[in-house]
């Protein structure tokens, strides 16, 4: 009875094809066999293709190899199914099943919500609001995780799958070393190769759902001179910079040499052309080689306040240096005849925007704004003024990074109108902040404000350096995150009652309520907190944050009641939730001591207890629990002591 024709002959169009014979399988699975063929002439059955195979206007997109377009004009039993490129096709297939009723909570089966039912007529159209939209690796990884999670990317309408590093191992080794649940787990170390070879893995999938890839970010500076930077952030004294390469090392406190022993945090002198040379032969090559990178991001090294001090150096500010060490590489990608489309950041010390060399082609480059010291209590603000930022001067090595968005902002269109590139952000969402948004709903709000605004601010999307795991309690925040960056129009209260349905089934309401009680004991704006904001000493909230405690326990025998649901992406969304009390009950207790000033006993029960509690869960939610990043978001709480309160004190007296 029903039949799939691909109009194109592509390998992205060759999946969604499968993937759309699968799901209606799933969805009808009485209805026989779906063949699947190439039939570029076809008129019935489902009919896969570009909209320009069937003759459909993409003018709305002023580039159709990046912008999204969705089509859909289906009947009972067939029709078209187009998109403005392989991917949107994919994506257009994954729509058309959302629309009849098929759902991705989290990634991997257990995440599918899909109903048995009769596909209906669908008609839809849609350009993406954001043309970037999707995440970066960070957290703990696992490959298994990471398949699953590349597949989940374009079921919730996301286009883009970056990977940060040359080769990934720090974040593979939070994973496979346990970290945070060493007594739990025991220790599975992986090797370099290994590492490099899943990576590749990675591509192969990201490349067979026609995704977006963009590659590396941090470790051309040190890289370029044979200096090692597989380990991440890790200080290591003994890593050697080869003799005939000290000279091109950034001279900081006097000395060439690492900064602070951890080569991912070191720059190089860039004042010095010899230097420069290295590092753009080092990325053309790279680019020459990985042809299936469609974005590589050239940054400079992570951290702040470690840019060259020599005489030549101190002559422009690093951004000017910055920007003539892209021009110099636009030049050199040019002559080997290179398309690669490069990112540069603006990033601490290159948030401020060059001052005297400017992008001479600015077709190869897109500006990455990634404002990582911003607070995450309130939103970006729409429509910003930017006449109206005061930004703070550069002073070498002496910065203060900005602590609103505005000021990255202000500072982005800086950059934009001297550069004449487009821009794009890079955020933290799912770093650590939703990690301490017990009530989930203000912290998905803020999420939903902040792509809103970002896209009003000129910014073309999104992508998230954040845990592949962030689906705990649930995965709305990320939800509202995917649909918002498709449809920026899209209501904050129909995304609630969409995602809170499907995963808790027709007493959802009481669900929304639960998380609606931990939000007034614990609020949002508190939990994410940094000491610049205030600090957490609050003895006046002590008592209603011990609540949240209760609340759970209150709770628990719903959950209990609905442990065996009819769906089993429900069943397994209670199921989490239930070890979601104990992780409430954990947090309220140490917030509680923190509150109180009781700074050294809320520490110890953190690192000596909670963490090991919560680990007794890692492998059963590992698809939507990043153990290790859960429990580094709350060390950032309990690790730093208050301004108010003094290390060696168990009981702390206010200070104003």
């Amino acid at each position: 009875m029903y039949s799939i024709n691909k109009i194109t002959s592509n390998h992205v169009v060759d999946f969604a094809a499968e993937e759309l014979k699968k799901y209606l399988r799933m969805m009808m699975p009485r209805c026989g066999e779906i063949e699947i063929k190439y039939a570029p002439d076809a008129k019935d059955g489902f009919r896969l293709g570009l909209m320009s195979d069937f003759g459909l206007d993409t003018s709305e997109s002023d580039d159709i190899t990046l912008d999204d377009i969705l089509h859909i004009d289906t009947a009972e039993c067939g029709g078209i199914i187009a998109g403005s490129n392989p991917r949107s096709v994919l994506l257009a297939v994954y729509r058309y099943l959302t629309i009849n009723g098929c759902r991705w909570l989290f990634p991997g089966i257990d995440g599918e919500f899909i109903p048995i039912k009769n596909i209906e007529p669908t008609k839809y159209h849609k350009m993406a609001d954001c043309r970037y939209r999707g995440q970066c690796n960070e957290g703990a990884e696992a490959q298994h995780l990471m398949m699953e999670e590349i597949d989940f990317t374009p079921k919730i309408g996301m286009n883009i799958f970056m990977i940060e590093f040359d080769n990934p191992k720090v974040y593979y080794d939070r994973y496979y070393n346990h970290n945070n649940n060493e007594k739990n787990r025991e220790p599975e170390p992986v090797t370099a190769e290994t590492v490099l070879q899943w990576k590749r893995q990675c591509e192969a999938e990201i490349a067979k759902r026609g995704l977006q890839f963009h590659d590396m970010g941090h470790g051309w500076t040190v890289e370029s001179f044979g200096i090692d930077t597989t380990g991440g952030w890790k200080a290591n004294k003994e890593n050697p910079i080869p003799e005939e390469n000290r000279e091109f090392i950034a001279l900081t406190n006097g000395k060439r040499e690492l900064w602070k022993g951890i080569a991912t945090n070191t720059n190089f002198c860039m004042s010095n052309p010899k230097a420069r040379a290295k590092v753009v032969n080092k990325v053309a090559d790279y680019a020459e080689l990985a042809t299936n990178v469609d974005y590589l991001h050239v940054w400079l090294a992570d951290g702040h306040n470690n840019h060259c001090e020599c005489a030549e150096c101190r002559k422009k500010i690093p951004t000017d240096w910055y920007v003539t060490l892209m021009n110099e590489l636009d030049e050199e990608l040019t002559k080997r005849n290179l398309a690669t489309r490069i990112v540069f950041i603006c990033y601490t010390d290159t948030t401020w925007a060059p001052e005297t060399v400017f992008i001479k082609n600015p077709e190869r480059f897109s500006l990455l704004i990634a404002a990582i010291s911003r607070s995450y209590t309130k939103p970006v603000t729409a429509n910003i003024d930017t006449s109206k930022v005061t930004l703070a001067p550069f002073e070498l090595n002496n910065v203060t990074l900005p602590k609103s968005v505005e000021e990255y902002i202000a500072q982005g269109k800086k950059w934009q109108d001297s550069c004449r590139v487009q821009s794009f952000v890079y955020e933290y969402h799912f770093w650590w902040p939703h990690f301490r948004s017990l009530g989930v709903f203000e912290f998905a709000k803020l999420i939903h404000e902040d792509i809103k605004a970002y896209k009003s601010n000129g910014c073309n999307g999104i992508v998230e350096d954040g845990t592949q795991r962030a689906f705990f309690p649930n995965g709305f925040p990320f939800y509202v995150y995917a649909s918002t960056l498709f449809d920026t129009s899209v209501d904050f209260e129909e995304l609630k009652e969409d995602f809170f349905s499907h995963a808790y089934g027709e007493d959802w309401k009481e669900v929304a309520a639960f998380f609606d009680r931990l939000e007034d004991a614990i609020s949002y704006k508190y939990a994410a907190k940094r000491n610049s904001e205030g600090g957490y000493y609050a003895p006046e909230l002590s008592e209603k944050i011990r609540s949240a405690a209760k609340i759970a326990d209150d709770f628990e025998d719903f959950i209990k009641a609905h442990k065996n649901m009819p769906y089993r992406a429900e069943t397994v969304m209670y199921r989490i939730l239930s070890r979601f009390l104990i992780f409430v009950r954990g947090i309220s207790y140490a917030l509680g001591l923190k509150s109180e000033g009781k700074e050294n006993e809320a520490r110890k029960y953190i690192n000596e207890e909670f963490r090991f509690e919560m680990g007794k869960y890692e492998l059963e939610m590992e698809r939507c629990y990043d153990h290790s990043n859960a429990i580094g978001a709350y060390y950032n709480v309990f690790e730093v002591i208050s301004k108010n309160v003094k290390d060696n004190q168990e009981e702390a007296v206010y200070q104003e």
